[in-house]
C-alpha cells in the first residue's frame, strides 16, 4: 500500500519531530501525525514562546538598572502588545521551521486526530471529518501532555487561565496570584513581575519554589524573589476562588496553621503541572498498559504490545523536552537494531528560565544522604567570582555534591546568571564518570561564570582558591 509507513509518529512535539528526523535519517519511510500546530506544546506553547518573554523581562530589568553600569536612559516603556507579539513570532518562526525540515528529510505530516486501530493500523480524522487509514510496521506514541486543572481551580480563561492565554493575552493585568511553584509557575511568576504586575504565588508544598531542586537553591531563590517584590505563600494551598464584579478573592490556606488569607486579584494563573494526552487515542482498543496515568514502557519504550512504542510526557519519565527528543532518539535506533545503552535519568537536567535562573542535574544533597552515600560538598559563591562581579550578576552558587569514597560526582546544583548553559559541562562529566579531581584540573578560563564549577569542585576538597 502507498500510505504504509515503515513508522508513524503520533505527535509532532520535540520527542516526535526529533523521533521523526532520526528515523528518517536512519532509511524508514515515515509519517507525522499531527492535529494541531506543528511542534507541539513546546514550540508552540511552552518552551520557546516563554523564552521569548523571559528575553524581553530581561531587556528590561537590564535597563532599570543601566545606570550601575554607567549608562542613563531616561525612561524605558513595556510594550506589552508589542512583547506578545515577539513571543508569538518565533514560536511561528520555529514551526515554520520543523515544517521545512520534514520537506528536507523527506517525511510525510499528516493533519488531523489519530486513532489507533488493531492491526498496527492509525486512522487520521481531518478537519473536514474524512477519514483516512494508516497501515505501519512501528508506530510511536508522542502525544505529549496538557495542563492540570484543580477541582476548585478550573480554568475559563477569564479570570482564571492557564499558560496558553497568559502567553498570548495581549492585557496585562495589574494583580496575579500564580498557583504552583514548579517551573512553569515560577518563570511566569518571574515575568509578569518585571512587566510591572504585582505577583503572589502559592506553592502547596513546604520547600515553597521549585521543590524538587535542591533545599540551598530553592531558598536562595525565595530570598531574590522577596527582593524582586514578588509575595510567595509556600505550604499553603488555594482552597476557593470567588469573583466579584471587578476583581477574584483567592482564599488561600496555610497548611501550618491553617489560617485563611484571602488575596485580591485581577487573574488567577493555574500552573499546577500536566497531565499526558492519552485519552480518546485507541490505547484501551490495543490493550495497551497504564500504570499510575502513565503508558507503561520498557527500557527502549515498547509499550505492551509489539510494535507500538510510546515516549515523552505521556511515559513517567520527566516531562522536559530534550527528555522527549532524547528518548525519540533512542526509541527509533532500537526500532534500527542499534544496541544503545539505556537513558541515564540521573543525568537529564533540569532548567527554570528565571532570574536568577536555576540548573540542576543528579542527587540533592538531602536525597545523596538518603540513598546512603557519604558525601562531600564543595560550594562557591557567584560573589566571589569576578565575572560574575564585573557583569552585575553576582547573587547565586554552584553547589556540587561528590561520593566521598570514589569522587564521582552525584549532583551538581546551580542558581544564578547564565546556568542554565554551564549546566551542560556537568551532565558530560556525569555521563563520563568524571570524578572531582578531574574537574579540579580541568582548566577552566578567566574570567567566566563557569570557574565557579571547578573552584566548587575545590571548595569539596578544601583546595578552593577564590573564597
Amino acid at each position: 500500500m502507498d500510505n504504509k509507513y515503515d513508522i508513524l509518529v503520533i505527535g509532532s512535539g520535540p520527542g516526535g519531530y526529533v523521533a521523526a528526523i532520526r528515523a528518517s535519517q536512519l532509511g524508514f519511510k515515515v509519517g507525522v501525525i499531527e492535529k494541531s500546530a506543528v511542534g507541539g506544546i513546546c514550540l508552540n506553547w511552552g518552551c520557546i514562546p516563554t523564552k521569548a518573554l523571559l528575553k524581553s523581562a530581561e531587556v528590561y530589568n537590564q535597563i532599570k538598572k543601566s545606570e550601575e553600569f554607567g549608562i542613563k536612559v531616561k525612561k524605558a516603556v513595556v510594550d506589552f502588545e508589542a512583547v506578545i507579539d515577539r513571543s508569538r513570532g518565533v514560536s511561528e518562526k520555529m514551526s515554520k521551521g520543523i515544517s521545512f525540515l520534514f520537506r528536507k528529510n523527506k517525511i510525510d505530516l499528516i493533519e488531523g486526530k489519530a486513532s489507533l486501530l488493531r492491526g498496527k493500523v492509525v486512522e487520521v480524522t481531518d478537519s473536514s471529518g474524512a477519514k483516512v487509514q494508516y497501515p505501519a510496521d512501528h508506530i510511536i506514541l508522542a502525544t505529549g501532555a496538557r495542563a492540570k486543572q484543580l477541582n476548585n481551580l478550573t480554568i475559563d480563561n477569564k479570570r482564571i487561565i492557564g499558560y496558553r492565554l497568559a502567553l498570548s493575552n495581549k492585557i496585562l493585568p495589574k494583580r496575579m496570584v500564580v498557583v504552583g511553584g514548579g517551573a512553569i509557575g515560577v518563570e511566569f511568576a518571574y515575568f509578569f513581575n518585571s512587566m510591572g504586575v504585582e505577583v503572589t504565588l502559592v506553592e502547596f508544598l513546604k520547600q515553597g519554589l521549585l521543590p524538587r531542586e535542591d533545599k540551598d537553591v530553592s531558598r536562595t531563590l525565595a530570598r531574590s524573589f522577596k527582593s524582586q517584590g514578588i509575595q510567595v505563600l509556600s505550604n499553603s494551598s488555594v482552597e476557593k476562588v470567588e469573583h466579584e464584579e471587578t476583581h477574584s478573592v483567592v482564599y488561600v490556606k496555610s497548611r501550618k496553621d491553617e489560617s485563611i488569607q484571602k488575596i485580591e486579584t485581577d487573574i488567577v494563573l493555574s500552573a499546577v503541572g500536566v497531565v499526558p494526552n492519552i485519552e480518546n487515542i485507541g490505547l484501551e482498543i490495543l490493550g495497551v498498559n497504564i500504570e499510575n496515568g502513565f503508558i507503561k514502557v520498557d527500557e527502549n519504550y515498547c509499550t505492551s504490545v509489539p510494535g507500538v512504542y510510546a515516549i515523552g510526557d505521556v511515559i513517567s519519565s520527566p516531562a522536559l523536552a530534550h527528555v522527549a527528543s532524547a528518548e525519540g532518539i533512542h526509541c527509533v535506533e532500537q526500532i534500527a537494531g542499534h544496541k544503545n545503552e539505556p537513558i541515564n535519568y540521573n543525568l537529564v537536567p533540569s532548567n527554570t528560565y528565571c532570574h536568577p535562573e536555576v540548573a540542576s542535574i543528579g542527587l540533592t544533597e538531602e536525597a545523596a544522604i538518603e540513598a546512603g552515600h557519604t558525601i562531600k560538598v564543595g560550594k562557591f559563591p557567584f560573589s566571589a567570582s569576578g565575572k560574575a562581579s564585573a557583569s552585575g550578576e553576582n547573587e547565586g552558587f554552584v553547589k556540587l555534591i561528590f561520593d566521598e569514597k570514589y569522587g564521582e560526582l552525584l549532583g551538581a546544583h546551580m542558581i544564578g546568571s547564565h546556568v542554565t548553559e554551564m549546566i551542560a559541562e556537568m551532565v558530560v562529566a556525569g555521563k563520563l564518570e568524571t570524578t572531582a579531581q578531574n574537574i579540579i584540573k580541568s582548566i577552566h578560563p578567566h574570567p567566566t561564570m563557569s570557574e565557579a564549577i571547578m573552584e566548587a569542585a575545590a571548595a569539596a576538597y578544601d583546595e578552593v582558591i577564590h573564597m
